[in-house]
């Protein structure tokens, strides 16, 4: 019977534990600093905004893992002796693995702006940054969000539940301008603005500026403009958690290099999800992947490789989902920002309401690349049937009252789309 030790217990090492269990007596040790159990990162604002209670976020029972036989171990690694597979801390004895999963997560970027580490500069990734936003919120009046992501949004929203003005600076001409084609951006920032959020485009932050005891009290733009503010959020994205491993034999660049069986340099040593950096890109994937589905699929998958059955990682179609205040996105296949050579956006937007699709296709082929839809919620099975298939735009159009969730939206618009389709073509 090995020692299986994961470091990190979020999806992806959580996912690897319970499988592991599943198919195998090994011994399982899970090790984090960050909370005594697993819980649900992405709910983290629901317990600020006041929907949830911290104990909400545990999707299991505190007696689960004793019952499953998975160890946990509250406490912070501090260095990995890879010759003697052995784990050492802060405090209190080493601990020895057979087999070691790194799991470590991310942590919000830095980009070396002056007065980065002042007292009420933060980011919002970990359960010890929402304790530090309760702190430094209290007696906040204007705060200042750095960047126009997913993390950015629910930060802002975060805010706006408390009355707090947020002012976000956006480097784009639109939210999130780098990923979503430019009326879809445009679109989501007029929504965003519209729950009284100054949002600033084609603006980044120049420097923050402290007051006399060392906390933040403005923010200077590069065009020069100076904004009060009592709060920074850096929002500027998030990298892999690996600091610790800058000087270990272990072989990292952005991430800890992994190939496809999730192996890193070092045998018996395997990563899995935000701290990975993949030596082979997948597809139109980014090597470093910071989503919640793609590190649950690399727990699986590895499972099944550390209890006899040795698996690639297959994430399989890009999709992804969030919200916008009020409004669900959701994302399946390719809708870049800027269209690549022969291909083409299609986009719907109602006139009144924040609901609106963006569709991607191939000119020549028609083959269907992918979809953005606002305000419509959508059946992920079907669309990931249609990319599999490589069906065609006109059938895609022609069916996407089967692929929604919301019959009464289609059977109001469903025309209108396609005709606007059929019109979008003949002007092309």
């Amino acid at each position: 019977m090995e020692h299986i030790v994961i470091i990190g217990n979020g999806i992806s090492g959580i996912t690897a534990a319970r499988h592991i269990r599943k198919r195998s007596d090994h011994k399982i040790t899970v090790i984090s600093g960050e909370s005594d159990y697993f819980f649900s990162r992405t709910a983290l604002m629901y317990v600020y905004m006041g929907h949830m209670k911290w104990d909400h976020l545990k999707p299991y029972e505190d007696w689960f893992w004793e019952k499953n036989r998975i160890e946990l171990k509250k406490a912070w690694v501090e260095q990995i002796d890879f010759d003697n597979k052995e784990l050492r801390f802060s405090s209190g004895s080493p601990l020895q693995y057979d087999k070691l999963i790194l799991a470590t997560g991310s942590v919000h970027n830095k980009l070396g702006w002056e007065g980065e580490n002042l007292d009420g500069v933060q980011g919002l990734v970990t359960k010890q940054d929402l304790e530090k936003l309760e702190e430094n919120s209290s007696s906040t009046r204007k705060a200042v969000i750095i960047g126009g992501g997913l993390i950015g949004v629910e930060f802002t929203e975060m805010l706006r539940t408390r009355n707090i003005q947020v002012t976000m600076l956006v480097r784009e001409a639109g939210f999130w301008g780098n990923i979503l084609p430019l009326q879809d951006a445009q679109m989501i920032s007029e929504h965003i603005r519209s729950h009284g959020v100054d949002l600033r485009h084609n603006s980044e932050l120049k420097k923050i500026v402290p007051d006399s005891n060392g906390r933040v009290k403005s923010v200077i733009t590069g065009s020069g403009e100076e904004i009060e503010c009592q709060l920074v959020g850096l929002c500027a994205g998030v990298k892999p958690k690996i600091g610790f491993l800058k000087e270990s034999k272990i072989e990292t660049d952005r991430g800890i290099l992994v190939n496809p069986y999730l192996e890193t340099s070092i045998p018996d040593v395997y990563a899995i999800g935000d701290c990975v950096q993949h030596r082979e890109v997948i597809g139109q994937r980014k090597s470093v992947e910071a989503v919640w589905y793609t590190g649950r699929i690399m727990g699986e998958t590895l499972a099944k490789t550390l209890t006899g059955e040795r698996t690639k990682y297959e994430p399989g179609n890009w999709f992804n989902s969030a919200k916008f205040f009020d409004v669900e996105y959701q994302t399946y296949g390719w809708v870049l920002a800027k269209p690549k050579q022969n291909e083409r956006h299609f986009h719907w937007q109602h006139p009144r309401e924040p609901k609106a699709i963006t569709i991607a296709f191939d000119t020549v082929t028609k083959e269907f690349l992918g979809i953005n839809t606002f305000g419509i919620r959508m059946r992920h099975e079907v669309f990931d049937r249609w990319l599999t298939e490589k069906r065609s735009i006109d059938e895609v159009l022609a069916n996407l009252k089967v692929a929604n969730f919301d019959p009464e939206f289609y059977d109001s618009y469903e025309k209108e789309i396609f005709r606007s389709f059929k019109k979008d073509l003949q002007q092309a």
